[in-house]
């Protein structure tokens, strides 16, 4: 089967920077690491990794009250990661811009509900909260585990792609830009072959996706926990370091998705599943434009678009 790619060693000392805070909640959340967390303070480290750049982190009080915790919560967390106390963990977490990714979009989001709740006002703030999720995704954007993600899918024989309710929506897309470049991508639905079913058509060398963000699906979850059980390689789309899913996968793109829409956001999520299959078909461009070319023809010759 493909050989997941190998962990980036945790070092013994505290992580110094963003980036080396971050790989060490992922192999936590793996159980690669020396350290070990109790469910609160390891669902606080991964929030916390969310707010890089806000001003909550400026004090362990105000940002104890964002993620709903005791002060101490905090304190323990630091000491459990190898600092000597909270400052020491606050320091890296300034160590990034106190100017919070797309605050510019907060902000104007704000002046337009300021004029009043009609329809463009809260249009405009759901947009300009999109925008907000896309510029951190991009500013957490972690290469190394991206591109690890794409060079799985493009060596692996078959690709299964798995996500519920509205992550349906992500991995439906995810399937169909994949199938433009590639032939064995299928999507995992239970109204159709069933999940139990196609995890057992899978063999070495496949590679299952699996998506959701919190609260996240059980099912989901549990699917893809099987999968690496049974010898899959596993890519988690997914939110924070926390996330269940990370704990189950080779390789994780993270994405966030706080909005005041009605429920969870995938705008950022869709355009993070963009930017999975443009590097998808960038890692083999002859196949990837022979497949376009071949799709373009039976397009033509069908006669399945129409001008004007």
């Amino acid at each position: 089967m493909t050989a997941a790619p190998e962990p980036r060693p945790i070092a013994a000392s505290p992580p110094a920077t963003l980036s080396e805070l971050r790989d060490l909640a992922v192999a936590i959340s793996r159980g690669e690491a020396q350290v070990t967390l109790g469910a609160k303070t390891h669902s606080a480290l991964g929030r916390i990794l969310d707010l890089t750049g806000n001003p909550a982190l400026l004090s362990i009080t105000t940002l104890a009250e964002v993620l709903g915790v005791h002060p101490s919560t905090l304190t323990r967390l630091a000491t459990a990661l190898g600092y000597s106390g909270f400052p020491a963990l606050q320091k890296v977490l300034l160590s990034a811009s106190m100017a919070a990714p797309g605050e510019f979009y907060s902000r104007q989001a704000r002046a337009a509900l300021e004029t009043g709740s009609s329809s463009r006002a809260q249009a405009a703030r759901l947009c300009r909260e999109n925008q907000a999720n896309i510029d951190r995704f991009l500013d957490g954007f972690e290469e190394r585990s991206f591109e690890a993600a794409v060079e799985m899918i493009m060596s692996a024989p078959r690709v299964a792609v798995y996500g519920i309710r509205q992550f349906h929506a992500v991995a439906s897309f995810l399937v169909y830009g994949l199938r433009m470049i590639r032939s064995d991508v299928s999507l995992i639905d239970s109204n159709s072959l069933g999940v139990a079913e196609s995890l057992s058509m899978m063999g070495d060398g496949d590679v299952l996706v699996s998506a959701s963000c919190a609260p996240y699906s059980r099912q989901v979850v549990d699917v893809a926990a099987a999968a690496r059980r049974n010898g899959l390689s596993t890519v988690a789309i997914t939110d924070r370091a926390s996330s269940p899913l990370v704990d189950s996968s080779c390789a994780a793109i993270l994405c966030p998705h706080d909005s005041s829409f009605l429920s969870n956001s995938i705008g950022a999520f869709m355009v993070a599943t963009e930017c999975l299959i443009n590097a998808c078909a960038a890692a083999r461009p002859e196949a990837a434009r022979r497949a376009l070319r071949e799709r373009d023809r039976m397009i033509a010759e069908m006669g399945v678009e129409r001008d004007g």
